[in-house]
């Protein structure tokens, strides 16, 4: 796999996880809860945007 596309993937999977972190962050805090659909929607569209993203800028700042 080209090392391009792995660290993209890669920074996928850390932006979904930071998002679930960031989103349970506020739920605690708050105490506003989410419904289930609307917390996988958004993680799978920060899941997607992320690498997509992160592809796109390393080959503007290379």
């Amino acid at each position: 796999m080209n090392p391009r596309v792995k660290a993209s993937l890669l920074w996928g999977v850390v932006g979904a996880l930071a998002f679930l972190v960031l989103l349970q962050g506020y739920q605690l805090v708050t105490g506003y809860r989410y419904s289930v659909p609307v917390i996988v929607g958004t993680t799978l569209v920060v899941a997607i945007g992320t690498p997509i993203l992160t592809h796109i800028a390393h080959g503007a700042l290379d």
